[in-house]
Protein backbone atom coordinates (compact mmCIF):
# COMPACT_ATOMS: atom_id res chain seq x y z
CA UNK A 1 0.00 0.00 0.00
CA UNK A 2 2.82 2.40 0.87
CA UNK A 3 4.59 1.62 -2.36
CA UNK A 4 1.41 2.05 -4.35
CA UNK A 5 0.66 5.38 -2.73
CA UNK A 6 4.16 6.60 -3.37
CA UNK A 7 3.91 5.75 -7.04
CA UNK A 8 0.55 7.46 -7.26
CA UNK A 9 1.91 10.59 -5.65
CA UNK A 10 5.05 10.62 -7.76
CA UNK A 11 3.29 10.25 -11.09
CA UNK A 12 1.87 13.81 -11.47
CA UNK A 13 5.15 15.35 -10.40
CA UNK A 14 7.07 13.99 -13.32
CA UNK A 15 8.21 10.41 -12.67
CA UNK A 16 8.19 10.14 -16.46
CA UNK A 17 10.49 12.33 -18.52
CA UNK A 18 8.75 15.36 -19.99
CA UNK A 19 8.95 13.95 -23.51
CA UNK A 20 7.11 10.81 -22.39
CA UNK A 21 4.47 12.24 -20.09
CA UNK A 22 0.94 11.27 -21.20
CA UNK A 23 -2.36 11.42 -19.33
CA UNK A 24 -3.84 8.15 -18.20
CA UNK A 25 -6.88 8.53 -20.44
CA UNK A 26 -4.68 8.36 -23.52
CA UNK A 27 -3.35 4.98 -22.46
CA UNK A 28 -6.88 3.66 -22.04
CA UNK A 29 -8.57 5.28 -25.06
CA UNK A 30 -10.39 3.14 -27.54
CA UNK A 31 -9.35 3.39 -31.14
CA UNK A 32 -11.38 5.91 -33.10
CA UNK A 33 -12.12 5.52 -36.75
CA UNK A 34 -13.30 8.37 -38.94
CA UNK A 35 -15.76 7.39 -41.63
CA UNK A 36 -14.99 8.13 -45.26
CA UNK A 37 -17.87 10.60 -45.21
CA UNK A 38 -16.31 12.51 -42.29
CA UNK A 39 -12.94 12.63 -44.03
CA UNK A 40 -14.53 13.88 -47.23
CA UNK A 41 -16.49 16.55 -45.35
CA UNK A 42 -13.29 17.64 -43.64
CA UNK A 43 -11.37 17.67 -46.94
CA UNK A 44 -14.00 19.81 -48.67
CA UNK A 45 -13.25 22.57 -46.17
CA UNK A 46 -9.84 23.09 -47.79
CA UNK A 47 -11.32 23.99 -51.18
CA UNK A 48 -12.45 27.63 -50.54
CA UNK A 49 -8.96 28.86 -49.72
CA UNK A 50 -7.47 27.25 -52.83
CA UNK A 51 -10.28 28.23 -55.21
CA UNK A 52 -10.27 31.90 -54.23
CA UNK A 53 -6.49 32.05 -53.93
CA UNK A 54 -6.00 30.63 -57.42
CA UNK A 55 -8.53 32.98 -58.97
CA UNK A 56 -6.93 36.00 -57.31
CA UNK A 57 -3.39 34.86 -58.07
CA UNK A 58 -3.92 34.40 -61.80
CA UNK A 59 -6.50 37.08 -62.59
CA UNK A 60 -6.42 39.96 -60.11
CA UNK A 61 -3.50 41.77 -61.70
CA UNK A 62 -4.94 41.78 -65.23
CA UNK A 63 -8.37 42.64 -63.78
CA UNK A 64 -7.07 45.72 -61.96
CA UNK A 65 -5.15 46.90 -65.01
CA UNK A 66 -7.50 46.19 -67.91
CA UNK A 67 -10.99 45.94 -66.38
CA UNK A 68 -10.92 48.29 -63.38
CA UNK A 69 -8.47 50.43 -65.43
CA UNK A 70 -6.25 51.39 -62.52
CA UNK A 71 -2.85 52.91 -63.04
CA UNK A 72 -0.16 50.20 -62.73
CA UNK A 73 1.42 52.12 -59.85
CA UNK A 74 -1.77 51.92 -57.78
CA UNK A 75 -2.37 48.31 -58.82
CA UNK A 76 1.10 47.46 -57.51
CA UNK A 77 0.25 49.07 -54.16
CA UNK A 78 -2.97 47.04 -53.89
CA UNK A 79 -1.22 43.76 -54.72
CA UNK A 80 1.67 44.40 -52.34
CA UNK A 81 -0.33 45.68 -49.37
CA UNK A 82 -2.98 42.96 -49.79
CA UNK A 83 -0.44 40.12 -49.83
CA UNK A 84 1.62 41.66 -47.01
CA UNK A 85 -1.50 42.11 -44.88
CA UNK A 86 -2.50 38.53 -45.64
CA UNK A 87 0.87 37.39 -44.32
CA UNK A 88 0.53 39.41 -41.11
CA UNK A 89 -2.98 38.13 -40.35
CA UNK A 90 -1.87 34.47 -40.15
CA UNK A 91 0.02 34.70 -36.83
CA UNK A 92 -2.46 37.31 -35.55
CA UNK A 93 -5.49 35.09 -36.13
CA UNK A 94 -3.61 32.09 -34.74
CA UNK A 95 -2.92 34.03 -31.53
CA UNK A 96 -6.56 35.09 -31.10
CA UNK A 97 -7.80 31.57 -31.78
CA UNK A 98 -5.53 30.23 -29.03
CA UNK A 99 -7.29 32.61 -26.60
CA UNK A 100 -10.80 31.66 -27.73
CA UNK A 101 -12.91 29.85 -25.08
CA UNK A 102 -14.73 26.63 -25.84
CA UNK A 103 -18.37 26.92 -26.99
CA UNK A 104 -21.07 24.37 -27.70
CA UNK A 105 -20.02 24.56 -31.36
CA UNK A 106 -16.37 24.04 -30.46
CA UNK A 107 -13.49 26.46 -30.30
CA UNK A 108 -12.51 26.52 -33.99
CA UNK A 109 -15.80 25.98 -35.80
CA UNK A 110 -17.37 29.36 -34.78
CA UNK A 111 -14.52 31.17 -36.55
CA UNK A 112 -15.24 29.18 -39.72
CA UNK A 113 -19.03 29.62 -39.54
CA UNK A 114 -19.18 33.33 -38.75
CA UNK A 115 -16.38 34.45 -41.10
CA UNK A 116 -17.87 32.72 -44.18
CA UNK A 117 -20.74 35.09 -45.17
CA UNK A 118 -18.61 38.21 -44.70
CA UNK A 119 -15.73 36.63 -46.64
CA UNK A 120 -18.04 35.86 -49.57
CA UNK A 121 -19.42 39.41 -49.62
CA UNK A 122 -15.97 40.98 -49.53
CA UNK A 123 -14.72 38.58 -52.23
CA UNK A 124 -17.56 39.62 -54.53
CA UNK A 125 -16.84 43.32 -53.92
CA UNK A 126 -13.19 42.78 -54.91
CA UNK A 127 -14.46 41.93 -58.42
CA UNK A 128 -16.97 44.80 -58.57
CA UNK A 129 -16.14 48.08 -60.33
CA UNK A 130 -17.73 50.92 -58.32
CA UNK A 131 -19.29 53.81 -60.22
CA UNK A 132 -17.17 56.46 -58.54
CA UNK A 133 -14.69 58.82 -60.11
CA UNK A 134 -12.38 58.83 -57.11
CA UNK A 135 -11.65 56.31 -54.43
CA UNK A 136 -11.41 53.19 -56.59
CA UNK A 137 -7.93 52.47 -55.27
CA UNK A 138 -9.14 52.60 -51.68
CA UNK A 139 -12.15 50.45 -52.61
CA UNK A 140 -10.01 47.59 -53.90
CA UNK A 141 -7.36 47.99 -51.23
CA UNK A 142 -9.88 47.89 -48.37
CA UNK A 143 -11.99 45.01 -49.65
CA UNK A 144 -8.93 42.99 -50.72
CA UNK A 145 -7.46 43.32 -47.22
CA UNK A 146 -10.83 42.57 -45.60
CA UNK A 147 -11.20 39.43 -47.67
CA UNK A 148 -7.67 38.29 -46.88
CA UNK A 149 -8.40 38.74 -43.17
CA UNK A 150 -11.69 36.83 -43.32
CA UNK A 151 -10.34 33.96 -45.42
CA UNK A 152 -7.51 33.67 -42.86
CA UNK A 153 -10.18 33.47 -40.14
CA UNK A 154 -11.52 30.48 -42.08
CA UNK A 155 -8.32 28.72 -43.09
CA UNK A 156 -6.20 28.99 -39.92
CA UNK A 157 -8.82 27.32 -37.66
CA UNK A 158 -9.55 24.85 -40.46
CA UNK A 159 -5.87 23.86 -40.58
CA UNK A 160 -5.79 23.48 -36.80
CA UNK A 161 -8.98 21.39 -36.93
CA UNK A 162 -6.84 18.40 -37.96
CA UNK A 163 -5.81 17.96 -34.34
CA UNK A 164 -9.43 17.96 -33.12
CA UNK A 165 -11.20 15.51 -35.42
CA UNK A 166 -9.65 12.39 -33.91
CA UNK A 167 -7.21 11.23 -31.24
CA UNK A 168 -5.71 8.67 -33.64
CA UNK A 169 -2.66 9.93 -35.53
CA UNK A 170 -3.28 7.49 -38.37
CA UNK A 171 -6.80 8.88 -38.82
CA UNK A 172 -5.47 12.43 -38.87
CA UNK A 173 -2.91 11.49 -41.51
CA UNK A 174 -5.60 9.83 -43.60
CA UNK A 175 -7.86 12.90 -43.34
CA UNK A 176 -4.93 15.10 -44.33
CA UNK A 177 -4.37 13.00 -47.45
CA UNK A 178 -8.03 13.54 -48.40
CA UNK A 179 -7.59 17.24 -47.75
CA UNK A 180 -4.51 17.61 -49.97
CA UNK A 181 -6.32 15.87 -52.84
CA UNK A 182 -9.32 18.20 -52.59
CA UNK A 183 -7.10 21.28 -52.27
CA UNK A 184 -5.24 20.42 -55.47
CA UNK A 185 -8.58 19.91 -57.21
CA UNK A 186 -9.62 23.28 -55.78
CA UNK A 187 -6.79 25.02 -57.62
CA UNK A 188 -7.99 23.48 -60.87
CA UNK A 189 -11.58 24.43 -60.11
CA UNK A 190 -10.66 28.04 -59.32
CA UNK A 191 -8.69 28.38 -62.55
CA UNK A 192 -11.43 26.70 -64.61
CA UNK A 193 -14.37 28.70 -63.20
CA UNK A 194 -12.69 32.09 -63.34
CA UNK A 195 -10.94 31.46 -66.66
CA UNK A 196 -13.79 29.88 -68.59
CA UNK A 197 -16.46 32.38 -67.51
CA UNK A 198 -14.24 35.40 -68.14
CA UNK A 199 -12.83 33.86 -71.31
CA UNK A 200 -16.28 33.72 -72.90
CA UNK A 201 -16.23 37.52 -73.13
CA UNK A 202 -13.72 39.33 -75.30
CA UNK A 203 -12.15 42.11 -73.25
CA UNK A 204 -12.15 45.28 -75.37
CA UNK A 205 -8.93 47.10 -76.08
CA UNK A 206 -7.94 50.51 -77.43
CA UNK A 207 -5.27 51.08 -80.06
CA UNK A 208 -2.39 53.31 -79.06
CA UNK A 209 -2.66 57.03 -79.95
CA UNK A 210 0.18 56.62 -82.44
CA UNK A 211 -1.79 54.01 -84.36
CA UNK A 212 -5.00 56.03 -84.24
CA UNK A 213 -3.19 59.12 -85.52
CA UNK A 214 -2.10 57.23 -88.64
CA UNK A 215 -5.64 56.27 -89.60
CA UNK A 216 -8.19 58.32 -91.54
CA UNK A 217 -11.10 57.49 -89.23
CA UNK A 218 -13.46 60.36 -88.51
CA UNK A 219 -14.15 61.66 -85.01
CA UNK A 220 -17.67 60.25 -85.19
CA UNK A 221 -16.37 56.80 -86.10
CA UNK A 222 -13.85 56.96 -83.26
CA UNK A 223 -16.60 57.89 -80.79
CA UNK A 224 -18.72 55.02 -82.14
CA UNK A 225 -15.86 52.58 -81.60
CA UNK A 226 -15.32 53.87 -78.06
CA UNK A 227 -19.03 53.40 -77.28
CA UNK A 228 -18.86 49.82 -78.54
CA UNK A 229 -15.75 49.22 -76.45
CA UNK A 230 -17.50 50.60 -73.36
CA UNK A 231 -20.37 48.19 -73.88
CA UNK A 232 -17.95 45.28 -74.24
CA UNK A 233 -16.13 46.38 -71.10
CA UNK A 234 -19.44 46.22 -69.23
CA UNK A 235 -19.86 42.63 -70.42
CA UNK A 236 -16.36 41.82 -69.19
CA UNK A 237 -17.06 43.35 -65.79
CA UNK A 238 -20.29 41.35 -65.55
CA UNK A 239 -18.40 38.16 -66.39
CA UNK A 240 -15.97 38.76 -63.53
CA UNK A 241 -18.89 39.31 -61.13
CA UNK A 242 -20.62 36.14 -62.34
CA UNK A 243 -17.42 34.18 -61.73
CA UNK A 244 -17.14 35.76 -58.27
CA UNK A 245 -20.76 34.78 -57.54
CA UNK A 246 -20.17 31.16 -58.57
CA UNK A 247 -16.99 30.91 -56.50
CA UNK A 248 -18.75 32.59 -53.55
CA UNK A 249 -21.55 30.03 -53.76
CA UNK A 250 -19.01 27.19 -53.69
CA UNK A 251 -17.32 28.84 -50.70
CA UNK A 252 -20.60 28.79 -48.75
CA UNK A 253 -21.41 25.23 -49.85
CA UNK A 254 -18.02 23.95 -48.69
CA UNK A 255 -18.35 25.74 -45.35
CA UNK A 256 -21.80 24.20 -44.78
CA UNK A 257 -20.55 20.69 -45.64
CA UNK A 258 -17.59 21.15 -43.28
CA UNK A 259 -19.67 22.46 -40.36
CA UNK A 260 -22.37 19.80 -40.74
CA UNK A 261 -20.15 16.80 -41.50
CA UNK A 262 -17.29 17.36 -39.04
CA UNK A 263 -17.53 17.32 -35.26
CA UNK A 264 -14.86 19.14 -33.32
CA UNK A 265 -13.94 16.98 -30.33
CA UNK A 266 -13.04 18.78 -27.17
CA UNK A 267 -11.40 15.77 -25.57
CA UNK A 268 -8.77 15.79 -28.31
CA UNK A 269 -7.56 19.17 -27.08
CA UNK A 270 -7.20 17.86 -23.55
CA UNK A 271 -4.64 15.19 -24.39
CA UNK A 272 -1.66 17.47 -23.96
CA UNK A 273 -0.22 16.95 -20.53
CA UNK A 274 2.65 19.40 -20.56
CA UNK A 275 2.12 23.11 -20.07
CA UNK A 276 3.10 24.71 -23.40
CA UNK A 277 5.75 27.42 -23.47
CA UNK A 278 4.75 30.93 -24.49
CA UNK A 279 4.36 31.87 -28.13
CA UNK A 280 7.47 34.05 -28.21
CA UNK A 281 9.61 31.46 -26.44
CA UNK A 282 8.48 28.88 -28.97
CA UNK A 283 9.13 31.28 -31.84
CA UNK A 284 12.66 31.90 -30.59
CA UNK A 285 13.35 28.16 -30.43
CA UNK A 286 11.95 27.56 -33.90
CA UNK A 287 13.84 30.43 -35.53
CA UNK A 288 17.11 29.20 -34.01
CA UNK A 289 16.66 25.78 -35.62
CA UNK A 290 19.14 25.74 -38.50
CA UNK A 291 17.40 23.11 -40.64
CA UNK A 292 14.17 25.15 -40.60
CA UNK A 293 15.88 28.39 -41.64
CA UNK A 294 17.73 26.66 -44.49
CA UNK A 295 14.55 24.96 -45.71
CA UNK A 296 12.62 28.25 -45.62
CA UNK A 297 15.42 30.07 -47.46
CA UNK A 298 15.50 27.50 -50.26
CA UNK A 299 11.75 27.31 -50.75
CA UNK A 300 11.36 31.06 -50.39
CA UNK A 301 13.19 31.73 -53.64
CA UNK A 302 11.73 28.81 -55.58
CA UNK A 303 8.21 29.73 -54.42
CA UNK A 304 8.79 33.33 -55.49
CA UNK A 305 9.77 32.11 -58.94
CA UNK A 306 6.46 30.32 -59.44
CA UNK A 307 4.47 33.17 -57.87
CA UNK A 308 5.99 35.64 -60.32
CA UNK A 309 5.06 33.27 -63.12
CA UNK A 310 1.53 32.94 -61.74
CA UNK A 311 0.98 36.67 -61.28
CA UNK A 312 2.27 37.77 -64.70
CA UNK A 313 1.44 34.82 -66.96
CA UNK A 314 -2.00 36.15 -68.00
CA UNK A 315 -0.47 39.45 -69.13
CA UNK A 316 2.38 37.61 -70.85
CA UNK A 317 -0.01 35.38 -72.80
CA UNK A 318 -2.28 38.31 -73.69
CA UNK A 319 0.28 40.82 -74.91
CA UNK A 320 3.68 39.22 -75.54
CA UNK A 321 2.44 35.93 -77.01
CA UNK A 322 -0.71 37.43 -78.50
CA UNK A 323 -3.11 34.79 -77.13
CA UNK A 324 -5.69 37.23 -75.74
CA UNK A 325 -8.57 34.76 -76.04
CA UNK A 326 -6.59 31.64 -75.18
CA UNK A 327 -4.76 32.41 -71.96
CA UNK A 328 -7.45 30.95 -69.67
CA UNK A 329 -7.06 27.56 -71.39
CA UNK A 330 -3.27 27.75 -71.06
CA UNK A 331 -3.62 28.43 -67.34
CA UNK A 332 -5.99 25.49 -67.03
CA UNK A 333 -3.43 23.26 -68.77
CA UNK A 334 -0.84 24.27 -66.16
CA UNK A 335 -3.09 23.40 -63.22
CA UNK A 336 -4.36 20.14 -64.73
CA UNK A 337 -0.79 19.05 -65.38
CA UNK A 338 0.14 19.90 -61.79
CA UNK A 339 -2.82 17.94 -60.41
CA UNK A 340 -2.15 14.83 -62.46
CA UNK A 341 1.58 14.70 -61.66
CA UNK A 342 1.40 15.09 -57.87
CA UNK A 343 1.13 11.27 -57.43
CA UNK A 344 4.21 10.94 -59.66
CA UNK A 345 6.24 13.22 -57.39
CA UNK A 346 4.91 11.42 -54.32
CA UNK A 347 6.28 8.17 -55.75
CA UNK A 348 9.52 9.84 -56.84
CA UNK A 349 10.35 11.30 -53.44
CA UNK A 350 9.73 7.97 -51.69
CA UNK A 351 11.90 6.18 -54.26
CA UNK A 352 14.80 8.62 -54.67
CA UNK A 353 14.55 10.95 -51.69
CA UNK A 354 13.14 14.42 -51.09
CA UNK A 355 16.27 16.46 -51.83
CA UNK A 356 16.65 14.68 -55.17
CA UNK A 357 12.99 15.37 -55.90
CA UNK A 358 13.59 19.07 -55.21
CA UNK A 359 16.49 19.30 -57.64
CA UNK A 360 14.84 17.27 -60.40
CA UNK A 361 11.29 18.59 -60.02
CA UNK A 362 11.92 22.30 -59.68
CA UNK A 363 14.88 22.56 -62.06
CA UNK A 364 12.90 20.82 -64.80
CA UNK A 365 11.01 24.09 -65.38
CA UNK A 366 14.17 26.03 -66.33
CA UNK A 367 14.60 24.94 -69.99
CA UNK A 368 10.91 25.47 -70.73
CA UNK A 369 10.86 28.92 -69.14
CA UNK A 370 13.81 29.87 -71.32
CA UNK A 371 12.13 28.35 -74.37
CA UNK A 372 8.91 30.35 -74.01
CA UNK A 373 10.85 33.62 -73.90
CA UNK A 374 13.31 32.85 -76.71
CA UNK A 375 11.12 31.18 -79.33
CA UNK A 376 8.60 33.00 -81.49
CA UNK A 377 4.96 32.97 -80.43
CA UNK A 378 3.52 29.52 -81.13
CA UNK A 379 0.35 28.17 -79.52
CA UNK A 380 1.43 24.51 -79.62
CA UNK A 381 4.81 25.30 -78.05
CA UNK A 382 3.05 27.40 -75.41
CA UNK A 383 0.81 24.49 -74.43
CA UNK A 384 3.83 22.18 -74.22
CA UNK A 385 5.58 24.69 -71.98
CA UNK A 386 2.40 25.04 -69.87
CA UNK A 387 2.21 21.28 -69.29
CA UNK A 388 5.93 21.13 -68.43
CA UNK A 389 5.58 24.09 -66.06
CA UNK A 390 2.66 22.32 -64.38
CA UNK A 391 4.89 19.34 -63.64
CA UNK A 392 7.31 21.61 -61.78
CA UNK A 393 4.43 23.45 -60.08
CA UNK A 394 3.31 20.10 -58.67
CA UNK A 395 6.75 19.51 -57.19
CA UNK A 396 6.84 23.03 -55.74
CA UNK A 397 3.34 22.53 -54.29
CA UNK A 398 4.02 19.15 -52.69
CA UNK A 399 7.61 19.21 -51.46
CA UNK A 400 7.49 22.01 -48.83
CA UNK A 401 4.62 20.30 -46.99
CA UNK A 402 6.42 16.97 -47.30
CA UNK A 403 9.74 18.25 -45.92
CA UNK A 404 8.46 20.44 -43.06
CA UNK A 405 7.49 17.39 -40.93
CA UNK A 406 11.08 16.14 -41.25
CA UNK A 407 12.30 19.45 -39.84
CA UNK A 408 9.80 19.19 -36.98
CA UNK A 409 11.01 15.66 -36.17
CA UNK A 410 14.60 16.92 -36.11
CA UNK A 411 13.51 19.75 -33.80
CA UNK A 412 11.77 17.31 -31.44
CA UNK A 413 14.94 15.27 -31.07
CA UNK A 414 16.99 18.36 -30.27
CA UNK A 415 14.34 19.76 -27.89
CA UNK A 416 12.58 16.73 -26.40
CA UNK A 417 11.09 18.72 -23.51
CA UNK A 418 9.48 21.38 -25.72
CA UNK A 419 6.10 20.65 -27.31
CA UNK A 420 3.31 22.28 -29.30
CA UNK A 421 5.37 24.25 -31.83
CA UNK A 422 4.02 22.62 -34.99
CA UNK A 423 1.73 25.57 -35.76
CA UNK A 424 4.68 27.97 -35.58
CA UNK A 425 6.67 25.96 -38.11
CA UNK A 426 3.82 25.93 -40.61
CA UNK A 427 2.40 29.42 -40.03
CA UNK A 428 5.71 31.23 -40.35
CA UNK A 429 6.60 29.35 -43.52
CA UNK A 430 3.29 30.65 -44.91
CA UNK A 431 4.01 34.10 -43.47
CA UNK A 432 7.39 34.51 -45.17
CA UNK A 433 6.09 33.12 -48.46
CA UNK A 434 3.05 35.42 -48.56
CA UNK A 435 4.97 38.52 -47.53
CA UNK A 436 7.72 38.09 -50.08
CA UNK A 437 5.19 37.22 -52.79
CA UNK A 438 3.45 40.52 -52.05
CA UNK A 439 6.75 42.35 -52.45
CA UNK A 440 7.52 40.55 -55.71
CA UNK A 441 4.06 41.16 -57.22
CA UNK A 442 4.15 44.81 -56.20
CA UNK A 443 7.58 45.29 -57.73
CA UNK A 444 6.66 43.42 -60.91
CA UNK A 445 3.52 45.52 -61.46
CA UNK A 446 5.48 48.68 -60.71
CA UNK A 447 8.11 47.66 -63.26
CA UNK A 448 5.36 47.41 -65.88
CA UNK A 449 4.40 50.99 -65.04
CA UNK A 450 7.99 52.16 -65.56
CA UNK A 451 8.08 50.23 -68.86
CA UNK A 452 5.07 52.24 -70.10
CA UNK A 453 2.19 49.78 -69.73
CA UNK A 454 -0.92 51.02 -71.57
CA UNK A 455 -4.16 50.25 -69.72
CA UNK A 456 -6.63 48.45 -72.03
CA UNK A 457 -4.15 48.69 -74.87
CA UNK A 458 -4.55 46.27 -77.77
CA UNK A 459 -0.78 46.16 -77.87
CA UNK A 460 2.03 47.27 -75.60
CA UNK A 461 5.37 49.01 -76.16
CA UNK A 462 8.41 46.85 -76.76
CA UNK A 463 9.69 47.77 -73.28
CA UNK A 464 6.60 46.12 -71.76
CA UNK A 465 7.15 42.96 -73.81
CA UNK A 466 10.75 42.82 -72.62
CA UNK A 467 9.69 43.37 -69.00
CA UNK A 468 7.08 40.59 -69.18
CA UNK A 469 9.66 38.20 -70.63
CA UNK A 470 11.97 39.00 -67.74
CA UNK A 471 9.17 38.49 -65.19
CA UNK A 472 8.09 35.07 -66.47
CA UNK A 473 11.46 33.77 -67.65
CA UNK A 474 14.76 35.32 -66.62
CA UNK A 475 13.83 36.36 -63.08
CA UNK A 476 12.10 33.03 -62.16
CA UNK A 477 15.06 31.08 -63.59
CA UNK A 478 17.47 33.13 -61.47
CA UNK A 479 15.34 32.63 -58.34
CA UNK A 480 15.10 28.88 -58.96
CA UNK A 481 18.88 28.57 -59.34
CA UNK A 482 19.44 30.58 -56.16
CA UNK A 483 16.93 28.46 -54.26
CA UNK A 484 18.56 25.21 -55.43
CA UNK A 485 21.97 26.49 -54.33
CA UNK A 486 20.55 27.21 -50.87
CA UNK A 487 19.16 23.66 -50.72
CA UNK A 488 22.76 22.46 -50.75
CA UNK A 489 22.95 23.72 -47.16
CA UNK A 490 19.82 21.85 -46.07
CA UNK A 491 21.15 19.15 -43.70
CA UNK A 492 18.33 16.56 -43.67
CA UNK A 493 19.01 14.03 -46.40
CA UNK A 494 17.51 10.54 -46.57
CA UNK A 495 20.12 9.03 -44.25
CA UNK A 496 19.57 11.75 -41.66
CA UNK A 497 15.80 11.37 -42.01
CA UNK A 498 15.98 7.59 -41.39
CA UNK A 499 18.17 8.13 -38.31
CA UNK A 500 15.73 10.71 -36.94
CA UNK A 501 12.78 8.41 -37.57
CA UNK A 502 14.50 5.53 -35.75
CA UNK A 503 15.47 7.78 -32.84
CA UNK A 504 11.86 8.99 -32.48
CA UNK A 505 10.60 5.40 -32.58
CA UNK A 506 13.11 4.40 -29.89
CA UNK A 507 12.02 7.37 -27.78
CA UNK A 508 8.36 6.47 -28.24
CA UNK A 509 9.04 2.84 -27.26
CA UNK A 510 10.89 3.98 -24.15
CA UNK A 511 8.04 6.32 -23.29
CA UNK A 512 5.39 3.62 -23.60
CA UNK A 513 7.50 1.17 -21.60
CA UNK A 514 8.01 3.74 -18.82
CA UNK A 515 4.31 4.61 -18.90
CA UNK A 516 3.29 0.96 -18.57
CA UNK A 517 5.66 0.46 -15.62
CA UNK A 518 4.26 3.55 -13.93
CA UNK A 519 0.67 2.38 -14.45
CA UNK A 520 1.56 -1.06 -13.05
CA UNK A 521 3.20 0.52 -10.02
CA UNK A 522 0.13 2.66 -9.37
CA UNK A 523 -2.13 -0.40 -9.51
CA UNK A 524 0.10 -2.43 -7.20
Amino acid sequence: MAGGGGAERARPGGLLPAACRQPRRRLQESRERLSVCSKLCYAVGGAPYQITGCALGFFLQIYLLDVAQLDPFYASIILFVGRAWDAITDPMVGFFISKTPWTRFGRLMPWIIFSTPFAVISYFLVWFVPDISRGQVMWYLVFYCIFQTLVTCFHVPYSALTMFISREQSERDSATAYRMTVEVLGTVLGTAIQGQIVGKVVTPCIESPLFIGKTNSSVAMEELNMTRDTGSLTDTRNAYMIAAGVIGGLYILCAVILSVGVREKRESSELQSDEPVSFFQGLKLVMNHGAYIKLIAGFLFTSLAFMLLEGNFALFCTYTLGFRNEFQNILLAIMLSATLTIPLWQWFLTRFGKKTAVYVGISSAIPFLIMVAVLDSNLIVTYIVAVAAGISVAAAFLLPWSMLPDVIDDFKLQHPDSHGHEAIFFSFYVFFTKFTSGVSLGISTLSLDFAGYQTRGCSQPSEVHFTLKMLVSAVPVGLILLGLLLFKLYPIDEEKRRKNKKALQDLSTACHSESDNTELASIV
